[in-house]
């Protein structure tokens, strides 16, 4: 295996006694803190009701709902007969294993109640949380190969990665993929959106190009990522990563085809 990079980076970002602070933790604050200041920018473009105070409150609604969800979402969807064995280890969320759509459920469902509190339009918030996703899912990808985790297939590519607790084969870095596509690559497309194509005077449209971005990204990076769970009677390329994002995706075409098709709002004066 001469000639591939060994993982050997550590999780631990930061050792204080017997505290350690994991990169894997940093990467969520620092995402969450990141999308809360460029959200309450957004807001004050945005031509409804929002205002910054209300992404200011709802930055502890998003923390919890991407911990609980993110969390819940990797014991129910990818591991459910591992964690119900070892129950202790769901609390271990610094360990790493964090499902993104359980924790876009969770922080979905943050959103409903936040905006029947406040009495907010639908797309008010959810327009303005899912350009700043892009963030924290890029940040997270990167504390995800940092970790090891969730690594790629076997591959023999200049730039393969042997991660140990996989075993001896060189793998695609796929972690690193996911965090240019899911990341990188879908942030630039929100930004063309917020400046060439209406932005958030178009009620869903940010919504809908963040759920269709992401759904065809997490698609094309999961042919690169080993499957966490196999599914009997399909093709070996089909995922049950792919499979959760399809929802994603035709409710995001929905989304976009419905605020191309009406009349932008008004601008904020």
């Amino acid at each position: 295996m001469d000639g591939f990079y060994i993982h050997d980076l550590d999780p631990i970002a930061l050792q204080i006694g017997p505290v350690a602070i994991r990169w894997y933790a940093l990467a969520y604050i620092a995402g969450l803190l990141i999308a809360w200041r460029w959200g309450m920018r957004l807001a004050l473009r945005s031509p409804y009701e929002i205002e910054p105070a209300h992404i200011d409150r709802f930055l502890t609604w998003a923390v919890i709902a991407v911990i609980v969800g993110g969390r819940l979402g990797q014991v129910l969807f990818y591991a459910p007969g591992y964690y119900f064995a070892n129950p202790l280890e769901i609390l271990q969320v610094w360990k790493g294993g964090m499902a993104f759509h359980g924790g876009l459920l969770g922080v979905l469902a943050a959103m409903l109640i936040f905006i029947k509190v406040n009495r907010l339009p639908l797309f008010s918030l959810t327009d303005i949380v899912c350009a700043g996703a892009p963030i924290g899912i890029g940040l997270g990808r990167v504390a995800n190969f940092i970790n090891g985790e969730h690594w790629g297939r076997p591959s023999d590519v200049s730039w393969a990665v042997i991660f140990p607790r996989a075993g001896p084969e060189p793998r695609h870095p796929s972690q690193l993929y996911e965090a240019a596509l899911e990341g990188l690559a879908l942030f630039l497309l929100i930004l063309a959106a917020l400046k060439f194509w209406g932005g958030l005077r178009r009620p869903g449209l940010i919504s809908g190009l963040f759920l269709v971005g992401y759904a065809i990204a997490r698609t094309i990076a999961e042919l690169f990522r080993a499957p966490e769970v196999p599914i009997g009677g399909l093709p070996d390329w089909i995922t049950y990563g792919q499979i959760l994002s399809l929802p994603m995706l035709l409710g995001g075409l929905y989304l976009v085809r419905r605020a191309l098709t009406r009349p932008p709002s008004p601008a904020k004066g």
